[in-house]
């Protein structure tokens, strides 16, 4: 009887093992199928929920102004956000089709030409003298330097093409991720729900509670603090350097983003951009200092912007949102910029907390209940 019983056991075990075994299958099959059924739109719907947590605040604000019409709030939002963001943004990036577009033809039919260098360059203190001499080679011999480094001036070109394509395609993905956003917010209190029973479900009551408070701090700490501010700058200097038709005013408001996600000043940029005005010959005194002045003021608008914006500060640190961020446009192009930067903080944010919070040791039952039992002992 003994060893029935126990080969019944065994195979009970053994059928439910297998019924585990096959479930666990289908469900981790299932999962893959819907993760690559997802996975074109991950970035962008990753994006767009990083939009609609932060420009949440300001859609109930303007909802309220508007008698509770969250749908007209949200499209009202997400319409200025296109104008105000999108429009700046393609004008430099015309702008730097148009400059590549020019550099290109005028590589190809040999028409490019360098002013000559002012005699003050050669005044210079120790690079002077180098400066000058590479420099007026280089006006009086262009052609011939250009046909030497022929194929990989091509290459270049055509990389060169291909990033102001590739930056064109992460607007149309910013609009698309925008309007995503305008739905989630309509939404947006029983997103707010389901988030948080998400973290409850994960993590516990408590914990799950705190996480989702974590969660929504950090992204907009990040979204304000970090990259919106450096947005705000790039386009600040992108237009001061389109006004003033310096060249490559995109590239160089590209720059000045990631310089400002990687928290380094603006006026690496701004002070060369400066040098260019009065060394060119092309502007007058009084044009120079007055595009001088808009690049300066443009270059340390971050001073500004971070006391307003920043608020208590990110807790994630700089090197974390860099690597995000270079990660992500490694990875996802001008979007996982951004995407990268906020994902990475978020996630150290968890990690972090999650290190730091104490759990107390829960005891067995039989040890929970001895003391009690103890002193009840005594008592008698």
């Amino acid at each position: 009887m003994a060893v029935n019983s126990e080969d019944g056991l065994a195979s009970r075990l053994s059928t439910s093992l297998q019924e585990v075994l096959i479930r666990a299958g289908l469900i981790v099959v299932l999962a893959l199928l819907c993760y690559q059924v997802f996975a074109p739109f991950l970035s962008l719907m990753a994006w767009a929920i990083i939009l609609a947590i932060t420009l949440y605040p300001l859609q109930r604000t303007v909802a309220r102004k508007l008698g509770g019409r969250t749908g007209w709030a949200s499209t009202l939002i997400t319409l200025l956000g296109i104008a105000l963001i999108v429009a700046p943004t393609a004008v430099l990036l015309d702008s730097t089709g148009d400059s590549v577009k020019r550099l290109v033809d005028g590589l190809q039919q040999n028409t490019l030409q360098v002013p000559p260098p002012p005699e003050r360059v050669a005044s210079w203190p120790l690079i002077g003298p180098k400066v000058y001499g590479f420099w007026e080679r280089v006006h009086s011999d262009l052609p011939a330097l250009l046909q030497s480094l022929q194929p990989k001036v091509g290459e270049l070109a055509r990389a060169a093409l291909a990033l102001v394509a590739s930056i064109g395609g992460g607007i149309l993905k910013f609009i698309a991720a925008l309007i995503l956003a305008g739905l989630l917010m309509a939404f947006g209190e029983a997103g707010a729900r389901a988030c948080r029973a998400i973290f409850v479900r994960l993590f516990g009551a408590a914990r799950g509670e705190e996480f989702t408070r974590l969660s929504v701090a950090t992204i907009r700490a990040v979204a304000q603090g970090v990259i919106g501010i450096a947005f705000i700058q790039s386009l600040a200097v992108g237009l001061c350097l389109l006004v003033a038709q310096v060249p490559l005013a995109g590239v160089l408001s590209g720059v000045v983003l990631v310089l400002g996600i990687a928290q380094v000043p603006a006026l690496i940029v701004t002070l060369p951009a400066i040098a260019y005005l009065w060394m060119s010959g092309h502007y007058g005194n009084g044009e120079a200092a007055l595009f001088s002045v808009l690049l300066f003021v443009a270059g340390m608008a971050d001073n500004v912007l971070k006391p307003l914006l920043l608020g208590r500060g990110v807790d994630a640190p700089m090197p974390v949102i860099l690597i995000g961020a270079l990660g992500g446009m490694a990875t996802a192009g001008i979007l996982g910029l951004f995407v990268g930067a906020t994902v990475l903080a978020l996630g150290y944010q968890i990690f972090m907390g999650w290190v730091a919070s104490e759990r107390k040791p829960v005891l067995p039952a039989a040890e929970a209940e001895a003391p009690q039992m103890v002193v009840t002992t005594s008592a008698e």
